[in-house]
C-alpha cells in the first residue's frame, strides 16, 4: 500500500517528500506502537530520529511475512506472545556495531586485573554481537595469562539478537574486519579459510581460542538470567545507551548478584552509571568496581590503580 498524503499531513514538507516513495503507509500511531513494543520487550527506547530506521527495517518483516499493513503485523505481534516473529521483531530493532578491540584503553586493565585475581577467572560479555568483544577478551586473557592457565577461564557471550549470535559462534571473519589487528594477534589467534567465491578472503578464530567461549542468548531486561556466576569482570558496552534510567537501574541490580565481591564492571564510552546505582563506584574511564563486600576482594587496591583511581 503507498502512503495517503493525509497519514503524514502533520510531518514537515521534506519528510513527507521523502515518505511518498514507501511500500507501506507508517502512521505516528504505528512508530507509537513499535517504540512501545520494544520498550515492553527488550527495554530499548526509540528516540523519535529513529523513525525511518523503524520503517526501513520492519518494512522487510512485512514483506517477509506477507502483510500489507503496519496494523496487522503489530497486531499479529499482540495477538501472539509465543511467536517466533517476536525475535525477529528484535533483531531487526537492535544495532550491532562492533570492532575487535574497541575501545582499547579496557583491555590493559583487563590483563593486568585477571593476573591479580584467584582463578580460574571468568566473564561475561553481555552484548556480544557478531563475536570481536568476547574474542577480543579471550584474547586479552591468554596473552596475560599464558595458554595453559588461560584455558580454565571461561567468557560467557550473550546478546539478544540471535542472527548476531550465529555469526559470533562460527566465528568467521573478512580480512577487512580483522585488518586492524597487529599482524602477531593475527597468526597467533586466527586461520585463513581454504576457499575461493564468497569464502575467498576469510579468516576464522581457532579452536583453543573459539573453545574458551560459549554463547547464549540473553535478555537483559528479563527477570532472571539463566547463566552460571559470579563474574570477575561484566562487559556491557554500548547497550544501556539504549534503555532509559529506570531500566539502566533494573539492569545493574541484576547484574549485582552474579558479581564476585570486587568484580569490574566495563562500560561504552558514552555511558554513566554513578547516578544509576550505589552498587557501583567509578576507578576509571568507564570502568566500574562493585562494591559489595569491598573487604573480602582480591586485591581491590590494585583493581583501583589499574583502572586510574587517584588516593
Amino acid at each position: 500500500m503507498m502512503a495517503t498524503r493525509n497519514a503524514h499531513a502533520d510531518l514537515p514538507a521534506s519528510v513527507r517528500g521523502a515518505e511518498v516513495e514507501r511500500d507501506f503507509e507508517f502512521t505516528a500511531a504505528d512508530f507509537a506502537r513499535i517504540r512501545e513494543l520494544i520498550h515492553r520487550c527488550a527495554g530499548i527506547s526509540l528516540s523519535d530520529h529513529k523513525r525511518d530506521m523503524a520503517y526501513s527495517r520492519l518494512a522487510r518483516r512485512l514483506r517477509a511475512c506477507g502483510i500489507d499493513t503496519f496494523r496487522q503485523y503489530l497486531d499479529r505481534l499482540e495477538t501472539n506472545e509465543n511467536s517466533a516473529e517476536w525475535e525477529a521483531f528484535v533483531n531487526a530493532l537492535t544495532t550491532n556495531l562492533t570492532a575487535f578491540f574497541r575501545e582499547s584503553h579496557h583491555f590493559p586493565i583487563l590483563a593486568e586485573f585477571v593476573k591479580r585475581r584467584q582463578q580460574p577467572f571468568s566473564v561475561w560479555c553481555s552484548a556480544a554481537s557478531t563475536g570481536e568483544e568476547p574474542y577480543s577478551i579471550a584474547m586479552t586473557l591468554i596473552e596475560a595469562l599464558g595458554e595453559h592457565a588461560a584455558r580454565q577461564c571461561t567468557v560467557f557471550a550473550s546478546d539478544i539478537d540471535s542472527q548476531v549470535l550465529g555469526k559470533a559462534e562460527a566465528g568467521v571473519y573478512s580480512l577487512d574486519q580483522v585488518k586492524a589487528l597487529p599482524v602477531e594477534r593475527l597468526r597467533r589467534f586466527f586461520l585463513k579459510v581454504k576457499g575461493t567465491g564468497l569464502h575467498a578472503g576469510l579468516v576464522k578464530v581457532r579452536p583453543e581460542l573459539r573453545a574458551m567461549v560459549s554463547f547464549g542468548r540473553v535478555n537483559l531486561t528479563d527477570a532472571r538470567y539463566d547463566m552460571k556466576g559470579p563474574f570477575d569482570a561484566i562487559f556491557c558496552r554500548n547497550v544501556m545507551i539504549y534503555f532509559d534510567k529506570p531500566t539502566q537501574g533494573q539492569v545493574l541490580t541484576r547484574f549485582e548478584p552474579l558479581m564476585k565481591p570486587g568484580a569490574l564492571l566495563f562500560a561504552g564510552h558514552s555511558e554513566n552509571f554513578t547516578y544509576v546505582s550505589q552498587a557501583f563506584r567509578l576507578r576509571g574511564q568507564t570502568v566500574y568496581e562493585l562494591t559489595r563486600d569491598m573487604k573480602h576482594a582480591g586485591a581491590p587496591k590494585a583493581a583501583r590503580a589499574l583502572a586510574g583511581e587517584t588516593a
